[in-house]
């Protein structure tokens, strides 16, 4: 089975690719997809549309798993990264019928066990997972990783609701 991670962002989006179960997954690829910082919202929320579309076409996944906001300090920084998570959620209900969100909790405790978890904590589960030599460089493809992941953790299925699959503790083969 192939999942799809996102870490929406305003001008950075992680991208991922995994196949295979929550036994035995493997890392296809991972990328930071990038767009020109300041780039007006009627520009950029294009660009982020096709970008999502042609790497959906080439990976084909069954499902996408995507960070979900649940709060922010700054209202400027907020407002895009929603407008992009948009765009996301839309592009992949094209693309899959079934779609997951997560909070970083939830991603935390899937991939290391605990919600409090530090992202060196999350990075050091996920090198113990694909290998140290597979992750790339930058926390956006690091936290795509990551939520896709957890959507194979909590036993995503091409058959579950748009909520997502059902919490439960994973383990990962190291």
């Amino acid at each position: 089975m192939t999942i799809v991670g996102i870490d929406p962002g305003s001008h950075r989006i992680g991208y991922a690719v995994i196949n295979g179960d929550r036994h035995k997954p493997a890392l296809v690829r991972a990328e930071t997809i990038e767009f020109a910082p300041g780039l007006a919202a009627f520009k950029r929320l294009p660009l982020v549309a096709a970008a999502l579309a042609e790497r959906f076409e080439r990976d084909q996944p069954v499902g996408i798993a995507v960070e979900r906001l649940f709060f922010a300090k700054n209202v400027n920084t907020a407002l895009p990264v929603a407008e992009t998570r948009g765009i996301i959620l839309l592009t992949a209900a094209r693309a899959v019928s079934s779609i997951w969100e997560y909070t970083p909790l939830e991603v935390k405790l899937a991939v290391t066990g605990s919600g409090n978890a530090a992202k060196a904590d999350v990075k050091k589960m996920l090198a113990l997972t694909f290998g140290a030599h597979a992750l790339p460089r930058g926390d956006d493809a690091i936290d795509a990783i990551a939520i896709a992941l957890t959507a194979l953790a909590r036993g995503a299925s091409p058959h579950g609701d748009a909520a997502g699959p059902k919490p439960h503790p994973a383990s990962f083969p190291s």
